[in-house]
């Protein structure tokens, strides 16, 4: 009855129960984070793994823009179900140079870590256009106005230069060649240096029009989505 009294005291105390909450809080939050800090590296390093092109990057802007990760994931979870409909289950290196990630469980639609490649890139824009025109049951809203929106690459090296400041490795070179390898991983004949800066990075014209159009810049980013791991030779690191 005694613990029980003492108990009663702290919920009938807010300022006694926010500071006792905040401690427990804390020393947990302590017990979880420091020890993080004594390893050399807490994202196992993948083969394959690389920032995102200029294109991309600017398609990822957009995913996250109109808010796709409210309805679609972007993490295969390491369950039997989820790894047979989905594929190989998510590396946190996968997403290692996400700002923000797109991580989570929230699935109206199916989850897009491994889409690349799954689709051609004219179900992407009919899907993008009229999406029940391709999955009827479909509740997704219609993006047809990518294809209007032409794209300036004017910005896109200073958008670089501000995810280098957060860790992803872009080089000088990079961002100075952004606005060119924009363009040219756009263009069905495009420059050969864009894959050899940007390892796999697909260039073509994703949607048709000769304009880089927001429908470019999406489905270059939705066509590289699962696709740098080769997990037909890749071993996860069991010292980790």
């Amino acid at each position: 009855m005694a613990a029980l009294d003492g108990h009663k005291k702290i919920e009938k105390n807010a300022t006694l129960l926010l500071a006792l909450s905040f401690a427990v809080v804390t020393v947990g939050g302590v017990v979880e984070i420091a020890p993080l800090f004594y390893l050399d590296n807490t994202i196992e390093e993948v083969e394959g793994v690389r920032p995102y092109s200029p294109l991309e990057l600017a398609g990822r802007e957009i995913y996250v823009r109109e808010g796709c990760y409210v309805c679609h994931s972007q993490m295969i979870r390491p369950m039997r179900d989820e790894v047979e409909r989905y594929g190989h289950y998510s590396l946190a290196a996968e997403s290692m140079y996400d700002h923000p990630f797109q991580w989570g469980s929230k699935r109206t639609g199916p989850d897009l870590a491994r889409v690349g490649g799954r689709y051609s890139d004219e179900w992407h824009v009919d899907h993008l256009t009229d999406p029940q025109s391709v999955v009827p049951e479909s509740v997704m809203p219609a993006y047809g106005y990518f294809s209007d929106r032409v794209i300036d690459p004017e910005h896109i090296g200073d958008l670089m230069s501000t995810h280098r400041l957060v860790g992803v490795p872009y080089t000088d070179e990079m961002i100075e060649q952004a606005q060119y390898d924009f363009v040219q991983q756009a263009t069905d004949f495009g420059d050969d240096a864009v894959a050899e800066r940007y390892p796999g990075a697909q260039i073509r014209d994703f949607d048709g029009n000769p304009a880089v159009t927001e429908m470019d810049a999406m489905i270059a980013y939705l066509q590289m989505l699962g696709t740098l791991v080769d997990f037909s030779t890749f071993t996860p690191d069991e010292s980790r």
